[in-house]
């Protein structure tokens, strides 16, 4: 009888011992996954940002570039890619052809001396340059919370709590494009 009592005294603690495992490895996770959800939130406030100071920039090189309406139009079309992207991966996807095209339109000052000394012009690309900073530091902010967060629900036994739990792996990271990859070329 005490030999039995002993046995599932023990089984008792182990219980506990792997429930207490098991709810400490469910909270790091649920903490894990609303920082991935609020340094989201935080990338995506500086997307909108820069997406709202765009047509602004276009209006500004509008004025100065009337026969570069096909770079004009890429920016409009990934501006609007992004406003109306469904999934974190199509925003990313559309973040990458919107920087891409947001490149191509500041290049266009070269080709127009006046455009380079326009007040509007310039106050406006600095806004863009530090927005483009701020989104720079939020993407690797919200790709070091999702490398975070799948390392741990990959590791045991954090691994069997990650598939009671119904924790899945993140696959929406931020990549450098090949475009971005490019060495940019100064030219004086």
């Amino acid at each position: 009888m005490k030999g039995a009592l002993l046995v599932l005294g023990g089984i008792v603690i182990v219980a506990v011992i792997i429930g207490g495992q098991l709810m400490s490895a469910k909270n790091t996770f649920v903490i894990e996954k609303n920082d991935i959800d609020a340094r989201w939130a935080q990338v995506d406030n500086d997307m909108k940002r820069r997406a709202d100071l765009i047509p602004n920039l276009v209006e500004t090189v509008k004025g100065y570039a009337k026969q570069e309406q096909s770079v004009i139009g890429e920016v409009a079309n990934a501006r609007s890619a992004l406003l109306n992207a469904r999934s974190r991966q199509d925003t990313i996807d559309a973040n990458n052809q919107l920087g891409s095209a947001i490149g191509r339109l500041l290049v266009l000052q070269e080709n127009y001396p006046q455009l380079k000394s326009n007040e509007n012009f310039l106050r406006l690309q600095d806004e863009l340059a530090g927005t483009e900073n701020r989104i720079a530091v939020d993407r690797r902010d919200y790709n070091e919370a999702v490398k975070r967060y799948n390392t741990d629900i990959q590791l045991f036994p954090r691994s069997i709590a990650a598939s009671v739990f119904g924790f899945r792996q993140e696959d929406a990271y931020f990549k450098a494009t090949q475009e971005e990859k490019k060495v940019p070329q100064v030219k004086f």
